[in-house]
């Protein structure tokens, strides 16, 4: 009788190893996603936690993802956008320092609710960080298209805040619930700068050919001042969050 070690057959050894292997491998995996969802579930109640004390950061988030789905039509179908039922206000000291000097010196100089303008005057800055335009730029073309008021129509057809003409760019309007969305004051704001961003690139970036193409069209010839007064008004506004005390007449 042999009485020293057995020795393994070669097949009995392979499986020795593989198994080895698929444990540790098995074990290695649980590890990494173990610690990886902890991460997860950390980062999330992070997020949680910084929107729940700063609710204008929860107001934005919500924007912003509705916005992304509409924008690329995932809610056009089901979920459409009834805009009458939003409502375009918010308090002037929720707003940093600089969009509420603004918003206040709006709000004096047009004659407007101070709510809705500090609305207005956080969107432009959103929509200028999505445009590259600058906020104020957007807003003085607001101040001179309409005085900011939202049920604006001129002769031509041009409707809204922005005076945007609505038959035009009604395809525009369809991730946002239709033609009938132009009244609506951030749906007509959204439409009017990616307008004014499309015609100011169309002229090489000239922010003062692109504002009379926005106006006009090609056809225009003379534009009675009106690039003069919106770059008026984008400067008052400028020394205004700059700390100047600008009179609004």
């Amino acid at each position: 009788m042999n009485n020293g070690p057995m020795r393994l057959r070669p097949s009995c050894t392979w499986c020795l190893i593989f198994s080895t292997f698929l444990r540790d491998v098995t074990q290695g995996m649980f590890i990494i996603t173990h610690s990886g969802l902890a991460m997860v579930g950390l980062s999330a109640t992070c997020l949680v936690l910084a929107l729940w004390l700063n609710p204008n950061w929860l107001r934005l988030a919500q924007s912003e993802v509705v916005g992304w789905l509409r924008e690329r039509q995932v809610l056009l179908y089901w979920l459409p956008e009834n805009t009458a039922l939003g409502v375009t206000a918010m308090k002037v000291q929720d707003l940093p320092r600089a969009q509420a000097a603004a918003a206040e010196w709006l709000s004096r100089k047009y004659s407007i609710a101070p709510e809705p303008l500090a609305a207005l005057v956080a969107e432009a800055h959103v929509q200028s960080k999505k445009s590259k335009l600058a906020p104020h730029l957007i807003l003085a073309v607001m101040a001179i298209e309409s005085n900011f008021h939202p049920y604006a129509q001129s002769p031509a057809g041009a409707q809204g805040l922005m005076q945007v003409m609505t038959e035009v760019h009604a395809k525009r309007y369809e991730s946002y619930g239709g033609k009938q969305a132009a009244i609506d004051p951030i749906a007509n704001l959204r439409v009017g700068v990616a307008v004014l961003s499309d015609v100011i690139r169309l002229r090489d970036g000239s922010i003062e050919e692109g504002l009379k193409l926005y106006l006009g069209g090609y056809g225009l010839t003379e534009d009675g001042g009106y690039v003069a007064k919106v770059l008026a008004v984008q400067a008052q506004l400028d020394r205004v969050v700059a700390g100047e005390q600008v009179p609004v007449r």
